[in-house]
């Protein structure tokens, strides 16, 4: 299988760990290889996380600037400081506001790396729905309803069930809430 790259960024405390372990253990279950690694800095001060999540027949662990499928970040700000992560053509998906994503000074990076975005206000879908702390479930349910990459939705769905414990049931609402909004668009 040809190697699919996903970068996932936020700031500490927003679960970007979480989140890789939820599209790793979807691939996974899927017999594919998976290879990641992810990056902490000031996350206990809410600094910046990043992480790295390969699918397929990867070599190393770390995705090289211009090469990433995809980009998934919970926070704007972030989404937009690991933009050169995208390869041409890539898709980013951000928790933002959609009127304001992306950012006029982005714009034209996007444009010129034919670079798809999408953006949802994960969070404050997450405390619409009960689960403040699940924007980046959110972002994942929002990502699998756009039907790209490796991953199907039913794939996502079943890791969010096994990962949820007592969230099970909240954290599949929210799951099926976001992923309507990816599909709808």
């Amino acid at each position: 299988m040809k190697t699919i790259n996903f970068v996932l960024t936020g700031l500490g405390g927003q679960g970007i760990l979480f989140m890789t372990r939820l599209l790793a253990n979807a691939a996974f279950d899927k017999g594919y290889n998976v290879l990641g690694a992810e990056t902490h800095g000031m996350a206990q001060r809410g600094g910046s996380v990043v992480s790295h999540l390969r699918i397929g027949d990867a070599r190393s662990s770390l995705i090289r600037a211009g090469a990433a499928d995809f980009l998934i970040s919970t926070d704007e700000f972030e989404a937009y400081r690991y933009l050169p992560y995208l390869k041409k053509g890539g898709v980013l998906f951000a928790n933002a506001n959609p009127d304001s994503l992306p950012d006029e000074r982005v714009a034209v990076f996007l444009k010129k790396n034919d670079i798809r975005a999408y953006s949802m206000e994960a969070t404050k879908k997450a405390v619409a729905l009960g689960s403040p702390r699940s924007t980046n479930l959110a972002m994942v349910a929002f990502f699998a309803g756009f039907g790209l990459g490796p991953l199907s939705a039913d794939g996502l769905r079943d890791a969010v069930a096994n990962m949820s414990g007592k969230f099970k049931d909240g954290n599949l609402q929210l799951f099926e809430a976001c992923y309507a909004m990816g599909s709808g668009l």
